[in-house]
């Protein structure tokens, strides 16, 4: 391990599984204090079109596995659908790890339906979790980091943010990820404006998605059977490339988790930082409206 972010202090939300997850467990193999939060400690359930669904992972897991591999990780349960809750999150974090260098603002809702058949909470819902949530926290984080001279924001993004293939494919015809789709797409541009607004206190303001997609607990019952994921591991190595070099030299970008490392000959390491993964090429069905580093509007 490198420890490159070795005194740093990490704040990963949505973190009991998955991308949020594998990416606390990135950061902390590189020396980074993290603080996982998630709604419980315990596994949790999600409600989705009215039915509530058991899934596996929980923030206990999270620490101890970080853990057992040499690294620091901190728990502070928070439900980000609480105002109260959220609003003290930062102010929490800070008063137990002692500051905030990085944000990952990854916890989210997906549910996805078809436009003609969605109801409103679930409209509402998912604009709550994608929008309102990371502005909330970037504001609340802003001063913090500010103080520090220096911070970064990573916000996790979605290929579905970006236009649909044309001809269409029969996915965007059938999936019902037009609302999860549009509110990805206005946190990229959250996200770009945002890094225009503190790259002057030196905090940088980045994008990191799945080139295609992550087969998560959460994300299971939303992919179509047999298709191609990718492993998480490219993704959690990308968001850890965005929180290791000032403001100045990389923020505003909308990466992308196989395009990224594949393009700028990043090497890919696992979750515990020890083993170098092999080089893996963005495949031929992926967006086409992804660049290596940014997003490159058609």
């Amino acid at each position: 391990m490198s420890a490159r972010l070795a005194g740093r202090t990490a704040l990963v939300t949505g973190s009991s599984r998955g991308i949020g997850r594998a990416v606390a467990q990135r950061l902390a193999a590189e020396g980074a204090t993290v603080v996982v939060t998630a709604r419980r400690m315990a596994p949790s359930t999600s409600v989705r079109d009215g039915r509530e669904q058991a899934i596996a992972g929980s923030l206990a897991e999270t620490v101890e596995l970080i853990e057992k591999a040499g690294g620091r990780a901190v728990a502070i349960p928070a439900d980000l659908e609480d105002p109260q809750q959220r609003a003290g999150l930062i102010q929490a974090v800070v008063d137990v790890v002692g500051g905030l260098d990085i944000l990952v603002n990854n916890a989210g809702f997906a549910d996805y339906s078809l436009i003609e058949t969605m109801g409103e909470a679930t409209f509402e819902r998912t604009v709550e979790h994608y929008m309102k949530v990371p502005f909330l926290l970037s504001q609340a984080a802003i001063p913090v980091m500010r103080e520090r001279d220096a911070g970064w924001i990573v916000n996790i993004g979605s290929p579905t943010g970006l236009p649909p293939i044309r001809p269409y494919r029969d996915y965007n015809r059938t999936s019902g990820d037009v609302v999860y789709a549009s509110v990805k797409a206005a946190l990229h541009r959250f996200s770009q404006g945002l890094a225009a607004e503190v790259e002057g206190d030196g905090i940088a303001v980045n994008v990191v998605g799945p080139s295609t997609a992550i087969r998560t607990p959460g994300a299971e019952a939303l992919l179509p059977d047999g298709y191609e994921a990718e492993p998480v591991e490219y993704l959690a190595q990308t968001v850890l490339e965005m929180c290791t070099v000032p403001a100045a030299e990389r923020t505003g970008l909308v990466t992308f988790s196989l395009h990224y490392p594949w393009s700028q000959h990043v090497p890919v390491m696992g979750l515990d930082g020890h083993r170098e993964l092999p080089r893996l090429e963005p495949p031929g069905w992926a967006n086409p409206n992804i660049a290596p580093d940014g997003l490159r509007v058609p």
